[in-house]
């Protein structure tokens, strides 16, 4: 019986500094997530010409906007999962539960800064990818998002469960993508579409959200531990893209398969990349050509 008690005082002690620990993680994480951040940038314009909204479209594909807002960009549930919470992509229509009539300024720190209309930061939004977009491109996937019919979902906001926190907290997981952009960092006005490797660098931008910054892949922060992890697209010649050839990555882009034939992971959206342009796929590989090599697992 002694013994059970103290097992039992074991127990509740245990309980209560877990308790404790989630109540600090969580008071934590919200002191930084309430931060608001000032943006103050010239307003882009939002056009109505049919060629820049059409140009929008092919961005919002190719930078994988539709994979999380929907192809209606009506909004969708991406995760919901204890520990990590609830991904979602919010309904950016003029619908009910959308965003109404969509403000340049508004919409751009969205898109480039992860900034809410509040001025706090938006969780889960990966505004690192498209932090370095140019006016231009910025200006032409506004242009598609405003022409968007209405559509009537009421999304249920997107949550931080204590998992995501506990990884926040210790810089694994970005969370809140909006500080780890300079607010007060120049864009360029527009780059050329050309086979170089410049503009292979600015479109691998985009690629960074899942294959990290130095492109060396992994766990996809964020996403259950049943999520495949991001491929190690470096030169790395073993367990990178080293070896690969050009056709081989053509391949794998546009046709979801791996020189050895297997598919590539499932969660790679290798049919919205499928539609980049042959100089897009062309400069893209051109880029991915010089990164380093990491070789970790």
């Amino acid at each position: 019986m002694k013994l059970l008690r103290w097992l039992g005082k074991i127990a509740v002690g245990v309980a209560v500094l877990a308790a404790l620990g989630l109540g600090f993680v969580y008071w934590r994480s919200n002191q930084l997530l309430a931060q608001r951040i000032q943006v103050d940038e010239p307003a882009l314009t939002i056009s109505t010409d049919p060629a820049t909204i059409a140009r929008g479209e092919h961005l919002a594909v190719t930078r994988g906007c539709t994979d999380c807002h929907g192809s209606d960009f009506g909004g969708k549930v991406l995760v919901e999962s204890l520990p990590v919470g609830r991904i979602t992509g919010p309904n950016l229509t003029r619908g009910m539960g959308g965003i109404g009539d969509p403000d340049p300024i508004l919409l751009e720190r969205a898109i480039r800064h992860g900034i809410g209309a509040d001025g706090h930061l938006l969780i889960y939004m990966p505004a690192t990818d498209y932090a370095g977009l140019s006016d231009a491109d910025t200006g032409d996937l506004m242009a598609y998002i405003a022409s968007r019919a209405a559509v009537d979902r009421v999304m249920a906001p997107p949550l931080a469960g204590p998992l995501i926190r506990v990884l926040f907290l210790l810089g694994k997981a970005p969370l809140a993508y909006g500080l780890h952009i300079d607010p007060h960092a120049a864009h360029i006005a527009s780059i050329d579409a050309e086979p170089t490797i410049a503009y292979g660098r600015y479109l691998a931008q985009g690629c960074t959200g899942c294959h990290r910054l130095d492109f060396s892949g992994g766990h996809v922060p964020g996403t259950p531990p049943s999520f495949a992890d991001a491929a190690n697209i470096t030169s790395d010649p073993v367990r990178g893209i080293g070896r690969w050839s050009k056709a081989d990555f053509y391949n794998a882009i546009r046709h979801g398969k791996k020189p050895d034939g297997k598919d590539v992971a499932e969660f790679m959206p290798w049919r919205a990349l499928g539609t980049m342009s042959d100089t897009e796929l062309d400069a893209l590989w051109a880029y991915l050509r010089t990164v380093p090599a990491v070789g970790k697992d």
